[in-house]
């Protein structure tokens, strides 16, 4: 498919403060795209919006928050007249064995990750109908294998890649374009802050390769970029994506009987691991809910 010219289009990017988000923003800016940046760390949002290229503006907002979002989506086509493009890159995520989980946090993941990317969608969809867009949905490689430790970031990853996929069928016809990022371990807050524990950075790196290795980000986001100028219904921020999705049947399977002999092997150092939400991300986001139940 060939690409089109993003020059003059307005994007949405939520979860720009940092990682993909904030470099999905520059590299975006710089292709002429106007960029309204959504999340919850409003003084580097600010930042962000500073280094662009292109017009840009920021808002503050939990994904969560439908109220929030709609007041978002109002504003952004007040400030910049419509919406072409959304990218529902918010996310968060907790490690660890399941039945030491905080249940909090686990639920957390599964709010910020599926219900606020469908949050996202409700807010913009009849914008992207006026302007027949292009929604894009961050997944993972979670969305395609599950792995032990990330039972709920598994959960909203293939939450949201069945989500999209469903989406795509019911607005194709108006017009909409929907798209599902997927990306390995990419150079990002949220994976340095689980490498911080040194159980889950072991486990990662026992997995089979190529997916035992953290990836470049700016690549990715290249990737990221490349998959938007084509309106693509499948986005793969690392080239070897692609090929898993023909053998995705059999990784149940195969990672049960694995998993197994690595938890086993593991078992010892369970105990003490840390449970709550990884990254400036998720401390980002921890923050903000202590903010919020002050204030109620």
């Amino acid at each position: 498919m060939s690409r089109v010219s993003l020059e003059g289009q307005v994007a949405v990017v939520t979860g720009a403060a940092r990682g993909v988000g904030e470099l999905l923003a520059r590299k975006l800016s710089a292709r002429g795209v106007k960029v309204a940046l959504v999340g919850l760390e409003p003084d580097a949002l600010k930042q962000v919006s500073a280094r662009l290229h292109s017009e840009s503006d920021h808002w503050y907002a939990d994904v969560t928050d439908a109220e929030a979002m709609a007041r978002v989506a109002g504003e952004v086509k007040e400030r910049f007249g419509k919406v072409d493009i959304v990218v529902a890159n918010a996310g968060v995520a907790t490690g660890g064995p399941f039945i030491d989980s905080d249940p909090v946090a686990w639920r957390r993941v599964i709010e910020v990750n599926l219900i606020g990317s469908a949050v996202t969608a409700r807010a913009f969809l009849p914008l992207l109908v006026e302007s027949r867009g292009y929604l894009l949905q961050i997944a993972s490689l979670a969305a395609i294998t599950p792995a032990p430790m990330m039972t709920a970031y598994c959960a909203s990853k293939s939450g949201v890649e069945a989500y999209a996929h469903s989406l795509r069928a019911e607005v194709g016809y108006r017009g909409v374009k929907v798209g599902v990022g997927y990306l390995s371990w990419t150079d990002t807050d949220m994976v340095r802050g689980a490498d911080q524990d040194a159980v889950m950075r072991e486990l990662r790196q026992r997995l089979p390769w190529p997916s035992n290795k953290t990836y470049p980000l700016g690549p990715a986001v290249d990737r990221i970029v490349a998959g938007i100028e084509r309106r693509s219904s499948h986005v793969y921020g690392q080239w070897w994506l692609r090929g898993m999705q023909g053998v995705r049947g059999y990784l149940p399977a195969l990672i049960g009987t694995v998993g197994q002999r690595e938890m086993r092997r593991f078992a010892g150092r369970l105990d003490g691991m840390r449970i709550g939400l990884v990254g400036a991300g998720g401390n980002a986001d921890e923050q903000h809910r202590t903010s919020t139940t002050v204030r109620e």
